[in-house]
C-alpha cells in the first residue's frame, strides 16, 4: 500500500472535522505537561470540542478550498487543531487557561465563523463572555428595577398597613352629638 494511500483517511478525517465547524483553532503544542495536557483534552472533550495533533502537510491538503486555507500560513512546527462545530469561542476560552498558565503553549491563529483571527485576537476573543454569561446580565439587568420596584411597592403597603389601624381608632373617639 503506497504511503499517499494511508494518509487519505487521515486527511478526509480533518476535512470532516473542519467541514461545517464554528471554529478551528491552531496553538503551538508544545511546552504542556502530561497532566495538563490530559486535562485540557479531557475540558475540550466535555465541551464537545474535537483536539488532534496533526502533520501540518496533511491539515493543509484537508484545507485546500476551504475557509480553513487561511491557517495555511500557520502550519510550520508542532501544531494542535482544536475544532467545534457547535460553539464558536469554546476552544479559544478553554484553549486560554493553557496559553496563559504555560510560555510556550500559544496561539497560532485560528478560523472562526468563516473570518481569520490572529493569536493577539484570540486571546482578546477568549475574554469575551460565553453567550449564558451575557443572558444572565441582559436578564438580571432586566430584574435589578422589576425587583426594586416590588419593594417599593411592599414597603409603601406596610406603612399603609399600619397608618389603617391608626385612622380607624381616630373616628371611634369622635364624641357623639
Amino acid at each position: 500500500m503506497a504511503k499517499i494511500e494511508l494518509k487519505q483517511p487521515i486527511v478526509q478525517e480533518i476535512a470532516d472535522s473542519v467541514k461545517d465547524a464554528k471554529a478551528a483553532v491552531l496553538v503551538k503544542y508544545h511546552g504542556l505537561t502530561v497532566e495538563d495536557d490530559t486535562k485540557m483534552r479531557r475540558e475540550l472533550r466535555e465541551a464537545g470540542v474535537i483536539y488532534k495533533v496533526y502533520k501540518n502537510t496533511l491539515m493543509r491538503r484537508a484545507f485546500e478550498g476551504t475557509e480553513m486555507e487561511a491557517l495555511d500560513q500557520l502550519l510550520d512546527g508542532p501544531n494542535a487543531l482544536a475544532v467545534s462545530k457547535d460553539d464558536a469561542v469554546t476552544p479559544a476560552k478553554i484553549l486560554a487557561k493553557y496559553v496563559s498558565a504555560h510560555k510556550t503553549f500559544e496561539w497560532a491563529g485560528g478560523v472562526i465563523e468563516g473570518q481569520f483571527y490572529d493569536g493577539a485576537q484570540l486571546e482578546i476573543l477568549s475574554k469575551i463572555p460565553s453567550r449564558e454569561e451575557l443572558l444572565g446580565r441582559l436578564f438580571g439587568s432586566w430584574q435589578a428595577p422589576v425587583t426594586n420596584f416590588a419593594r417599593v411597592l411592599k414597603q409603601i403597603a406596610e406603612k399603609d398597613g399600619e397608618a389603617a389601624p391608626a385612622e380607624e381608632a381616630a373616628p371611634a373617639e369622635v364624641p357623639a352629638e
